[in-house]
């Protein structure tokens, strides 16, 4: 009996003790959340069933009250799979990171069910369908960033509900038909829904039209009601019959037109079919390759205006050529890059070379649009940006009335991160940009980076000359092993935007006369005052809002990135995500108020 005792005290010790170690219902969901994602690295390895919490594990946080976790954040963790409707059952959840993965599927409809969620990050992945129409349900949300993904459909109306919305972007997907203009949705601009070609509305500042072509005029009730007395009915038969009239009037227009356009119609396609025929007999004068295919002009209006290209439309010149300013008859603008020298090889490749180039869209990267060779000649077309580039902002002194504050720098040192990692990490092939610079930075109407030229140095540059002689870039931006051997990595990428650091928190050259004379570059001067313990010389006497904490960031991951040894510095990948992590949380909002922050 005394053993039967001590195995009854000994079993029920044993349960008691599973039952006070039992994961936590928090950490049962992640348990679930995880089984949908391919873990290929094995970064969630520490997510274990026999922890008594969750709070440890990674990008996994927790509040210090309850232990109750209220941060996912897991970008660039090479997570595949789907996300998985048991994201609901944390209900304490105030911000989701799964940006820059590979992960697919939908997003779960039981997202909505996070009724705390303020940050929902989903950006740069795979994700298809649509947006869930219930998303308008997370009344706290304050920042929603769902970019390039292959979303399809209609933006949900429910979204203008979320007053608390501060950050919304929906850029580089498929979504379609007209954008709600209710609630918040108003207040956001193009840059929220650029790169969804079939979009309308008053924010893209594109109008929607009919099946028949026309815009679509919709009347506002409350005014027309207003407009029609109510106790008229001479009034109502007049405006009844005038309608009718105007109707009648307008299919008689409309088989009018369609009549001479059928007519016509035979006529053209024998005239198309004589130009075409001349054409194969004679040499072409130019030859036009578009990439997106959204160009709204001919091939014969874009060949002419850039033929009529003169002096007075040169806005810049650089390392590989010179660069016009080319307006079209509707004011529609572009820069034309006239290229100065190409490496040896047939047109073909060249030309397919540069199809690969305008494949790539992104939101931080200059968008190339064509490429035009004429028989003196070869041309890229992008689109132009008015404001022009950092180098402008930083050290033209023309630029007096444009300093840039310190909101203003972050928010192009995290854009153009985000631009130079896309080429890094998620292009295929990848893309090394070689010639990392402000003056290849440019900027929109609304301070903006955006990265130009990627691609360029490798594609003009001879690969068969001797790699020691044959260094493209800029010096002082140069990594000393690029310098060295002339071949360009990623890490002399990682090298350039390190400087470009560099000269955003000091104002200066990276080789300013100031410390040139003394033998250093922006480098070595920065590292000497450092060494003396001189951080507030370091910043630019211009930018007078500079706080000293995020500067003790920026500095940190700039010493990281210009590490003499490559093998010691960061991926582009991870300088994004210390960017993200370190300076733009946890006062994100600051980032996106509004656009006072130009000056």
């Amino acid at each position: 009996m005394k053993m039967g005792a001590l195995a009854l005290v000994f079993l029920a010790t044993t349960l008691l003790s599973e039952i006070s170690l039992a994961l936590s219902p928090d950490g049962v969901a992640l348990l679930e959340v995880k089984t949908s994602l391919n873990d290929s690295k094995n970064f969630l390895s520490n997510w274990r069933d026999s922890d008594e919490s969750p709070c440890l594990w990674t990008g996994i946080s927790c509040s210090p009250k309850d232990q109750r976790v209220i941060s996912i954040n897991l970008p660039y963790m090479q997570l595949g799979g789907t996300i998985s409707p048991s994201i609901c059952k944390l209900s304490r959840l105030q911000r989701l990171a799964l940006h820059q993965n590979s992960l697919h599927g939908y997003i779960p409809n039981e997202i909505a069910k996070c009724s705390e969620l303020r940050a929902l990050y989903l950006r740069s992945n795979y994700l298809q369908g649509g947006i869930p129409s219930n998303i308008g349900n997370l009344s706290l949300l304050n920042i929603l960033d769902l970019s390039s993904n292959t979303l399809k459909g209609a933006i949900p109306s429910s979204l203008g509900r979320l007053t608390r919305l501060s950050h919304l972007n929906l850029s580089t997907n498929f979504l379609s038909g007209e954008i709600p203009d209710v609630g918040v949705l108003s207040k956001f601009g193009n840059k929220s829904f650029i790169g969804n070609l079939d979009l309308c509305g008053q924010q893209v500042e594109k109008p929607c039209r009919t099946s028949l072509g026309f815009p679509a005029v919709l009347p506002h009730a409350a005014s027309d009601e207003a407009s029609v007395p109510k106790h008229s009915s001479h009034y109502m038969k007049g405006l009844i019959i005038g309608a009718m009239c105007a109707l009648s009037f307008a299919f008689i227009m409309l088989f009018g037109f369609l009549w001479i356009w059928l007519l016509s119609k035979k006529e053209r396609a024998v005239k198309r079919y004589t130009e075409v025929k001349k054409q194969v007999h004679q040499e072409p004068r130019a030859k036009l390759i578009t990439f997106h295919g959204d160009l709204p002009y001919t091939s014969c209006e874009l060949v002419e205006k850039i033929e009529s290209l003169d002096e007075e439309d040169i806005v810049g010149a650089g390392g590989f050529g010179t660069v016009y300013r080319m307006v079209m008859n509707d004011c529609g603008t572009f820069a034309v890059k006239k290229i100065d020298r190409t490496r040896e090889g047939s047109d073909q490749v060249f030309e397919r070379e540069l199809e690969i180039l305008g494949s790539i869209k992104h939101i931080n990267l200059v968008n190339l649009r064509g490429y035009c060779r004429l028989p003196t000649a070869k041309l890229l077309i992008y689109d132009y940006l008015a404001m022009g580039s950092l180098d402008y902002f930083l050290h033209d002194y023309m630029a007096e009335d444009r300093k840039l504050n310190w909101i203003a720098r972050l928010r192009i040192a995290i854009g153009s991160a985000r631009g130079l990692a896309y080429l890094h990490h998620d292009c295929c092939p990848k893309i090394v940009h070689r010639d990392i610079k402000s003056s290849n930075i440019l900027l929109d109407e609304n301070l903006e980076p955006h990265v130009s030229d990627f691609g360029l140095a490798k594609l003009l540059v001879d690969e068969d000359a001797h790699v020691t002689t044959v260094v493209a870039g800029t010096f002082g931006y140069l990594a000393p092993e690029y310098l060295q051997s002339g071949r360009a990595t990623e890490k002399s990428d990682v090298y350039s935007f390190g400087v470009l650091l560099l000269e955003l928190v000091t104002g200066k050259r990276p080789t300013d006369p100031s410390f040139v004379k003394r033998g250093l570059n922006v480098v070595g001067w920065m590292n000497t005052l450092l060494r003396e313990n001189r951080l507030e010389d370091v910043v630019d006497k211009r930018c007078r809002d500079a706080e000293v904490d995020t500067v003790e960031v920026i500095v940190e991951i700039a010493a990281r990135c210009t590490d003499a040894n490559p093998d010691e510095r960061p991926s582009m990948q991870q300088v994004l995500q210390f960017l993200e992590q370190e300076v733009m949380s946890p006062c994100l909002s600051e980032f996106y108020e509004s656009h006072s922050d130009k000056s």
